[in-house]
């Protein structure tokens, strides 16, 4: 599996839009979708979303854990009064709060040795997908952009650790939990290539081992 045929499955993950136009309820063959009424939110795929999207049909609400919605566990959280206009959401809320969900999940990532849950399995591609097709809908999308590539840089430096490892000690299988199905497709040609490659050395030296007892 390549790296599009994942964004392909990433695509049919649902989201939420609120549509600008009316349409009764549509009969696909991986599910019913609708209906659609204008200002009520619906979930769709991620694929129609983002045709409906291009073609100004709707606006597109990003999923939780891209922080639409404020982390009341922060201790700092309370209303921003004397705060401006532009940096406060529509509730009266600082934007600045709305990146502590992903900034708890890069820090905690880094702190551990192993690979942590993963809010969604595709976060790396609906977050491509997202902002380079929907910026204008997400708050601090530039911040989120960052944070996600922080995560995915820090996941993918402990799956080449892993997989040096692996090699070195000679295991014969390993298990590795909470990986997605991006982060094994980018390193998981190299790591067969790299194992197949060492059954070749080890195939090659064992017939010349046993000719030498031979001659002895």
């Amino acid at each position: 599996m390549d790296a599009a045929e994942v964004e392909f499955l990433a695509e049919k993950e649902l989201v939420t839009i609120i549509p600008n136009f009316s349409l009764d309820k549509i009969y696909l063959i991986g599910g019913d979708l609708g209906p659609f009424n204008p200002g009520l939110p619906v979930e769709v795929p991620l694929w129609l979303a983002i045709n409906l999207k291009q073609r100004q049909k709707c606006r597109l609400i990003p999923p939780e854990w891209m922080d639409v919605g404020l982390d009341l566990t922060v201790p700092e959280f309370k209303p921003c009064l004397g705060l401006c206009a532009a940096s406060m959401d529509p509730l009266g809320f600082p934007l600045s709060l709305k990146i502590k969900k992903l900034e708890k999940i890069r820090d905690h990532e880094r702190k551990e040795e192993t690979f942590t849950p993963m809010p969604s399995p595709y976060y790396m591609e609906l977050t491509k997908l997202l902002l380079n097709h929907a910026s204008d809908n997400i708050p601090k999308a530039d911040e989120i952009r960052t944070l996600i590539k922080d995560v995915w840089d820090t996941r993918i430096a402990k799956l080449r650790v892993s997989a040096d490892s692996f090699v070195r000690q000679q295991e014969a299988h390993a298990k590795l939990d909470n990986l997605t199905l991006m982060e094994i497709n980018t390193s998981g040609a190299f790591l067969t290539q790299a194992l197949n490659h060492m059954y070749k050395l080890r195939t090659n030296l064992q017939p010349s081992e046993s000719v030498q007892s031979q001659d002895f």
